[in-house]
């Protein structure tokens, strides 16, 4: 359905602009919509392979917490001893206009045993060490996982508005056009068609005068 426009040339001049601006307006939310699938399809897997690595590092964390328990007894004193993690800094980066985050740790504890080795052994350094990698991995995967949310969100958004571009507003910039161009068009087959009626009528009638005299 074309939109109620009177059909004059300036307002088909107007619309094909309104037609072409839709029409780029689609071309580049299909630029976008492609951008963002790759990169949450990247995301996906990144966060796939975190989750492989998560398992298999909490499987490594508690079999290590079992047997540091068996050689030092239950370690949640030595637990109370380790400090609060507070070095989660949060940065968003821009895809395509999408604010997704990325979480950074200021300080490394990787490297730190919060208590003497008289109060430990290995065992329970090493179930420390697995655990804060448990730990390092989650900032990772909680960043893929939320930054997967915020493009599966905008893609869906996006795609919305380029269907709509696609399937109405340029179609009915389209007909509108070819509304105006037709009556433009028959317009100018009247006009044509009276002008060659007058320019006959004032040959005749030359010749009528013509052929008196």
């Amino acid at each position: 359905m074309s939109m109620p426009v009177t059909p004059t040339k300036g307002n088909l001049i107007a619309t094909k602009k309104m037609l072409k601006l839709a029409e780029t307006g689609y071309e580049l939310l299909d630029k976008k919509r492609s951008v963002l699938i790759r990169e949450m399809m990247a995301l996906i897997e990144k966060a796939s392979e975190i989750q492989s690595k998560i398992d298999s590092t909490f499987a490594a964390a508690y079999m290590a917490l079992q047997k540091a328990n068996i050689t030092v007894g239950i370690c949640s004193d030595l637990a109370e001893l380790v400090p609060e993690e507070d070095s989660i800094e949060l940065r968003y980066r821009s895809v395509m206009g999408v604010e997704i985050p990325s979480v950074t740790m200021k300080t490394d504890y990787r490297n730190e045993i919060p208590f003497g080795f008289d109060m430990s052994n290995s065992l329970v350094d090493e179930a420390m060490m697995r655990f804060d990698e448990v730990k390092w991995l989650a900032s990772e995967i909680a960043e893929a996982e939320n930054s997967v949310y915020r493009l599966a969100y905008e893609i869906k958004k996006t795609q919305k508005r380029a269907n709509s571009l696609q399937n109405i507003v340029i179609p009915q910039y389209r007909a509108t056009v070819k509304h105006i161009s037709d009556v433009l068009e028959e317009k100018d087959r009247e006009e044509f068609s009276r002008m060659k009626v007058i320019k006959a009528q004032k040959t005749r009638k030359t010749r009528e005068k013509t052929d008196e005299n």
